[in-house]
């Protein structure tokens, strides 16, 4: 009756294991690390660094625990401080020999202690929310209605040059906010017109009116159209945000969508609020020009002459050099998309769309300069740098330009993702501001583990003394519950902010609630009369839809929260749900299991440790 077969008691066990080894991270403590990420847009952060990394500090006797590569940044462990300030500085030697020119940032930053072994099987500690670890909190807020404008804004460029190359004359063209006003003066030229626009710009709806003599046509963004512009508009800004706090060196820094039109941007460790908005600020340019190839930008190249007059001097991604005219032929403001793709010839390509300004300006360079270079650079900072500079096989014209040639499918994505997050698709303003010391959070972390642990010690104590053995048995699955949470929300690389430790306290609370039931229904049976391996089955089995149905209840709220709530309030509902999860697990199945391997074997049993059982007329059972 109240036996469990093997394999449930193996998965039990295996749950155990696993719960505990995935938790053991979060009691390494951290270390003092180096990390290596990309100080400018055209430079990758590959295993190649992570090398040169290694190579650096053996060359200096500077003792690392690992290097490794680590998604887009190179982390190096140490020992202790002192080492750590030595290996910053061989590194940043290593990677910038040029102290004015900098291709990569080197950052002081903290990594977890656990063994490599933990690593290996991709057993990380939680992350730590800004509340917990200190360091700055923005709330950016994007002007989409400036993101339409300007959008808008090209479509009257589009629609005049459309008219103008198909001969089609009109009375004027002009913006109305999001609205192009064309005005005509007879029906047969404005429906030419609006047959040519619907077919060319397919985002706009078009609509024929009267003034007076004159006929209007006026084209208004499609509804779909004005929200797929200001989603890729929110995505390339978040892009461009991420690219830009790479700078700072923070270790994981939190930059998401909040709403329909509000980014949040989260940078633990940074104190420097200052800095920190001149690099979320800071704008970055887009420069079309001609390659040099003439025999004196030859020898400047050689090194045997100097830089021709009227061109300079760039670095191409592979660290080549590279001679470029002046003369600007486009710039950033004439690109409306970049996406990666494919040719003719099914290679890797990038697939650009330009504005009909652009669009004319490019036709006519490209067929006066076929068989030459052009080079696509991308400025920050007043620094430039090739991002690629493709030969010009043929006049290229419709506003559609192809880059292709020695790039494989990730180079093709990276280079699309430079065009497109060159600079801000919107403008954006910081509504909100918060600096959190590192003191603060350091004080965070101990009052919340100090409320978890106390909370837990409180609610062993009573279990313990109200319902016996079976409050040792409720208090055990109440601690693989604590330790199954913990390891799903490191598994899952959740970070932990203070409503996420007071979701952890509140599960406590909740998944005791589980094993109150079924205590209180077992002693229910047994003052109905029942044998005690009687009132343990129909305990268990009888509180179980009273479990599932308050725990689905509160789930739904938990899911509520987490599809409608944002920041603190998502914290705390991811917690919660995972907490409600992992106690539906512990409090029936594991405190069943302990149940059962303590009193199931036992064939004539006469009574269960559960407390005091009050039988009606006054009577007890006896404790045990």
């Amino acid at each position: 009756m109240n036996r469990y077969p093997l394999w449930k008691y193996a998965i039990l066990v295996v749950a155990v294991i696993v719960g505990f080894i995935y938790t053991l991270p979060n009691f390494f403590g951290e270390a003092p690390a180096v990390q290596v990420s990309s100080g400018k847009a055209t430079v990758r952060v590959d295993d190649g660094v992570a090398e040169r990394v290694r190579q650096a500090l053996a060359q200096a006797g500077v003792p690392a625990d690992f290097v490794q590569l680590d998604g887009h940044s190179v982390r190096a462990r140490f020992a202790d401080t002192d080492t750590q300030i030595r290996a910053r500085d061989v590194i940043d030697r290593a990677l910038n020999p040029d102290p004015t020119d900098r291709s990569y940032v080197v950052a002081l930053n903290l990594v977890s202690r656990s063994p490599q072994w933990l690593t290996s099987i991709h057993a990380l500690p939680m992350y730590l929310g800004l509340d917990l670890r200190g360091g700055v909190h923005f709330l950016m807020q994007v002007d989409m209605e400036a993101a339409l404008t300007r959008r808008a804004e090209v479509y009257a460029g589009d629609a005049r040059t459309l008219l103008r190359d198909r001969n089609i004359r009109h009375a004027g063209i002009n913006r109305q906010g999001q609205q192009i006003e064309l005005r005509f003066r007879d029906a047969a030229t404005l429906q030419q017109a609006r047959q040519v626009l619907a077919e060319q710009l397919a985002d706009m709806d078009w609509t024929e009116s009267a003034d007076g003599a004159e006929l209007r046509l006026t084209g208004t963004l499609k509804p779909e159209a004005a929200r797929r512009i200001q989603d890729q508009a929110l995505k390339q800004n978040i892009t461009t945000l991420h690219n830009r706090v790479n700078e700072l060196g923070t270790s994981e820094p939190v930059i998401q969508q909040q709403g329909l039109d509000r980014v949040v941007v989260q940078l633990p460790g940074v104190q420097d609020t200052a800095r920190a908005k001149d690099i979320i600020g800071r704008t970055a340019t887009l420069e079309v020009r001609l390659v040099d190839d003439s025999a004196e930008a030859m020898a400047a190249l050689a090194g045997s002459g100097p830089v021709p007059f009227g061109t300079e001097r760039y670095v191409e991604r592979g660290g080549a050099p590279l001679i470029v005219k002046r003369q600007v032929i486009l710039t950033g403001e004439n690109l409306i998309d970049a996406q990666a793709g494919f040719d003719e010839q099914q290679q890797p390509a990038v697939h650009l769309t330009l504005d009909a300004k652009g669009a004319r300006i490019f036709r006519d360079v490209t067929r006066e300069n076929v068989g030459r270079r052009m080079a696509i650079l991308l400025f920050e900072k007043g620094k430039g740098e090739v991002v690629t500079a493709p030969v010009i096989r043929t006049e290229i014209g419709g506003g559609r330009v192809q880059i292709s040639g020695r790039m494989t499918t990730q180079e093709a994505n990276d280079v699309a993702l430079l065009l497109r997050a060159g600079s801000l698709a919107a403008p954006m303003e910081i509504i909100e501001e918060r600096t959190i010391g590192p003191a603060l959070g350091a004080e965070n972390i101990v009052k919340g583990f100090n409320s978890v642990v106390w909370g837990f010690v409180a609610i062993m104590v009573f279990m313990v003394v109200y319902y016996m053995l079976f409050g040792v048995f409720s208090s055990l699955a109440l601690a693989v519950n604590l330790l199954l949470l913990i390891a799903l929300l490191s598994m899952l690389q959740a970070t932990l902010t203070l409503p996420g430790i007071a979701a952890i306290a509140l599960t406590l609370g909740m998944a005791i609630d589980a094993n109150v039931l079924i205590n209180e229904r077992v002693r229910e049976e047994l003052r109905n009369g029942a044998s005690p391996q009687a009132a343990i089955h129909a305990g268990y089995e009888r509180a179980w839809a009273t479990i599932l149905d308050s725990n689905v209840t509160t789930l739904i709220a938990g899911v509520a929260l987490l599809a409608f709530g944002s920041g603190p309030v998502r914290g705390f509902a991811v917690v919660h749900c995972l907490g409600i999860l992992t106690s539906m697990f512990s409090a029936v199945l594991f405190s069943r299991g302990l149940v059962n391997l303590w009193y199931g074997r036992r064939k004539k049993l006469k009574s269960v440790s559960i407390g005091q059982v009050w039988i009606p007329g006054g009577e007890t059972a006896p404790k045990a």
